[in-house]
């Protein structure tokens, strides 16, 4: 079913601003005994191409192979992750595919003062470096060699990026790294960037895929930089209630069943037409060619990883978390109560043992970027 908030995309996808602050905790949800039946509520983003397992796993229904018989799934579309997050904290949604800023934030929530419930980290759904850590300056901006030179081109010059998204983080990384300070570095978001390319009054600005790919190809701006020239990652995550795995660790297991198919099934090139047509049909106003170079394609680095799907929480994926964690608990408002991740607050033993039933290990694979030209409609 198509989203009917047309301009989701545009929307802050990754920011974590909502997730801040107290919201009553619903009572606790009765999910029922092992085997039965079991009514889930998903909270997924179409419009973040780094959790589209969550994409396939609604339109293949490999859920349904899993869960006990008569089990009913309803994904519903996610403006942004911190909106999934503040309906799980009601209860209203039961897991959640999103970044991993507010994925973190939303570790926390077992506090008193953020609402009184326990989510968890389950999973990764992928991590790249090039999909929430990407560059684009303005069509006139000169050639460069490489992405680092692009960076240090900024300096002095008008950015922008959503301040406390995963780009946030990697905007401040790389002028960090490439030793510059623009004249401005903006608080906006990407409908806002996008009005500002196409009006000449932005230099530069850091965004995620689709977003990405959607203004390079309409001509707008150009790719210049990503995580791969200043060896930074960012991740897309999978959090569910501790109400739903204390009480129901079958259905946990299942839904991972369904999850790992899913990796699977994106991870496989040849499914990369029809990975586009579902993407398309699950948003709107976005060709299924961006769609497919958002998670399949690359004139400007190809060869490069566009998503390792790793699955369980991997050393290197600790140490995103680990580093993201330290980012949010710097920012003003400290999304993230503490400078690490609650004890507890990851918890990915289910898709540890599914993975291992399988006999497979992490990552379970590999999308590297094809020329745009590869593209069949």
């Amino acid at each position: 079913m198509r989203s009917h908030h047309a301009h989701v995309f545009g929307a802050a996808a990754m920011a974590v601003s909502l997730v801040v602050g107290a919201i009553p905790a619903a009572a606790k949800v009765d999910f029922g005994k092992s085997g039965e039946k079991i009514a889930l509520v998903v909270g997924y983003q179409p419009y973040y191409t780094e959790s589209w397992s969550g994409v396939v796993n609604n339109g293949k229904q490999f859920w349904k192979k899993y869960l006990p018989e008569g089990s009913t799934v309803e994904f519903q579309v996610g403006l942004q992750g911190s909106v999934i997050v503040n309906a799980m904290t009601g209860e209203k949604q039961h897991i959640g595919y999103m970044g991993d800023m507010p994925a973190i934030a939303s570790t926390f929530r077992n506090l008193a003062d953020r609402g009184g419930t326990d989510i968890r980290i389950v999973g990764i759904a992928g991590t790249s470096k090039q999909q929430c850590n990407i560059f684009l300056v303005r069509n006139d901006a000169p050639k460069f060699a490489n992405g680092v030179d692009a960076v240090k081109w900024m300096d002095g010059k008008i950015t922008s990026a959503p301040h406390g998204a995963c780009t946030d983080r990697f905007a401040r990384l790389a002028f960090d790294k490439a030793g510059i300070k623009p004249q401005s570095y903006l608080n906006q978001n990407i409908e806002v960037i996008t009005t500002n390319f196409r009006a000449g009054k932005l230099d530069a600005a850091a965004i995620w895929e689709p977003t990405a790919t959607k203004i390079e190809i309409a001509g707008l701006a150009r790719r210049v930089a990503s995580g791969e020239d200043f060896d930074a990652l960012d991740g897309a995550i999978i959090v569910m209630l501790n109400d739903l795995i204390s009480q129901r660790p079958d259905v946990v297991e299942a839904w991972m069943e369904g999850e790992l198919d899913a990796q699977l099934f994106l991870a496989d090139l040849n499914n990369a037409g029809e990975v586009a047509k579902m993407a398309e049909s699950q948003t709107e106003q976005i060709d299924k060619k961006v769609l497919w170079g958002a998670m399949y394609g690359s004139d400007v680095a190809p060869g490069t990883v566009k998503l390792q799907l790793d699955f369980i929480v991997t050393d290197r994926v600790q140490s995103l978390l680990n580093d993201a964690t330290a980012f949010l608990y710097s920012l003003p408002k400290k999304p993230a109560a503490a400078a690490k991740i609650r004890e507890g607050g990851v918890d990915d033993s289910i898709a540890r043992k599914v993975l291992e039933k399988r006999g497979l290990k992490s990552p379970l694979g590999v999308i590297k970027a094809q020329p745009m030209s590869a593209y069949k409609d």
